[in-house]
C-alpha cells in the first residue's frame, strides 16, 4: 500500500517535471554534432537545418564536427551526453551500417539515442563510361553477365552507399562487378573519367554536371521516385530491378532518455522548418528530398536501414577497415 501510494505521487510529479523541462527548453545553445569533416553533404545539411532550427527554438545551434571512426566518434559524444536535448546529432546513412560493420560499439543504437526527425533523403545516380555499349541498367546487367571480370565499380569506405548500392544491385540482378576502394569521390573521379573505372554510384548533385556534358553516362537513379534535379533520368527500379532503392538520408537524433516533451518540441520545430518554402527549394537544389514526420517515423526508418544493409554487408562479407 505504501509503495503504491508513493508511486501514485511520483509519476505525476515526473510528468510535471518533464513538461516544465520542455517549457524551459532550450536554456542554452544547442550543440549539433556532425560525425564527419566539414564540407560534405551531412555537414552542409546540418548547417542549413541548424540555422533555421535555432531561429525557431530561440537559441543558437552550434555545429560541432567530430569526424572519425565511420561516425562512431561523433555518435559516442551524443550517446554519453546529458539527456536534455542540448546535444543533438545530424545522423546520415553511415549510422545505419556501423552496427553491422563493427563487432563492438561503445553505445547501443537502440537505447542510447532518441530519434527526433527524419530530415531528408538524397538519391544517388548510377553512371557508366560513355565508351561502353551500355545505355540502361538492363544493358549493364547484360554486359556484366556476358563479360565477367570486366566491370569495376568505385566506392569509398566499406559502409558507404557507393559500395553498398553496387553490392545490392549486382546481387539482386545476378551479375558481376568488382569493387575498387577509394578514400572518397575526389580520389575516384580521375580514374572514372579516365576510363580505368567503368561504373560508379554517387550523389546526384555531384554527378549531374558530368552527365550533362556527356563525360559520363547516367543510366539510373537509386530512389523510388525520379530526382527533381534530374527528372528525365529513370529510376533503377523502373528501368530494370523492381523495388531497388538505395538512398542517402539525414536525421536528427538526441541522447537516449531525452524527455519526450523535449523531443516533441524539437520535432515540431524541425517539421515546421522542413515545410518552409526557401528551405525546401534549397534542399531540392542540393538534390535532396525534404521530409519531416514524427520521431517514430525516423525510428522505423533507421531500423529498416539497419536490417536492409546488415543483410547486404553479411552476404558480401564486408568488414570495417
Amino acid at each position: 500500500m505504501t509503495l503504491n501510494f508513493a508511486v501514485g505521487w511520483v509519476l505525476p510529479l515526473l510528468a510535471v517535471g518533464w513538461a516544465a523541462s520542455a517549457q524551459n527548453y532550450p536554456q542554452r545553445p544547442v550543440r549539433l554534432v556532425v560525425a564527419v569533416a566539414a564540407g560534405g553533404s551531412t555537414d552542409i545539411m546540418a548547417r542549413l537545418v541548424g540555422a533555421k532550427l535555432g531561429e525557431r527554438i530561440g537559441q543558437q545551434v552550434v555545429i560541432d564536427n567530430r569526424p572519425g571512426g565511420s561516425s562512431i566518434i561523433g555518435a559516442d559524444i551524443v550517446a554519453k551526453a546529458q539527456p536534455d536535448g542540448h546535444t543533438l546529432m545530424m545522423a546520415s546513412g553511415s549510422f545505419g551500417t556501423i552496427s553491422s560493420l563493427f563487432a563492438r560499439l561503445p553505445f547501443d543504437i537502440a537505447k542510447d539515442f532518441a530519434p527526433v526527425c527524419l530530415i531528408a533523403t538524397s538519391p544517388y545516380v548510377l553512371v557508366v563510361q560513355p565508351a561502353l555499349p551500355i545505355k540502361s541498367v538492363t544493358d549493364l546487367i547484360a554486359y556484366g553477365k556476358a563479360n565477367p571480370g570486366k566491370l569495376n565499380y568505385a566506392g569509398s569506405t566499406p559502409g558507404s552507399l557507393q559500395r553498398l548500392a553496387g553490392e545490392l544491385l549486382k546481387r539482386t540482378a545476378g551479375f558481376d562487378m568488382t569493387y575498387v576502394p577509394y578514400k572518397g569521390t575526389g580520389q575516384l573521379m580521375p580514374d572514372l573519367l579516365g576510363g580505368r573505372l567503368q561504373v560508379a554510384f554517387d550523389n546526384v548533385l555531384i554527378l549531374t554536371p558530368y552527365i550533362r556534358n556527356n563525360t559520363l553516362r547516367g543510366i539510373g537513379v537509386t530512389s523510388a521516385r525520379r530526382s527533381a534535379l534530374f527528372p528525365e533520368l529513370p529510376t533503377i527500379a523502373e528501368n530494370a530491378v523492381p523495388d531497388f532503392q538505395a538512398v542517402g538520408w539525414f536525421g536528427v537524433l538526441s541522447t537516449g532518455k531525452t524527455p519526450q516533451p523535449v523531443v516533441d518540441k524539437l520535432n515540431a520545430a524541425l517539421v515546421a522548418t522542413m515545410k518552409e518554402p526557401d528551405m525546401r527549394d534549397r534542399l531540392i537544389k542540393q538534390g535532396a528530398e525534404p521530409l519531416g514526420g514524427s520521431a517514430e517515423d525516423l525510428r522505423q526508418y533507421l531500423a529498416g536501414e539497419i536490417s536492409k544493409w546488415g543483410k547486404v554487408i553479411r552476404d558480401a562479407g564486408i568488414k570495417a577497415e
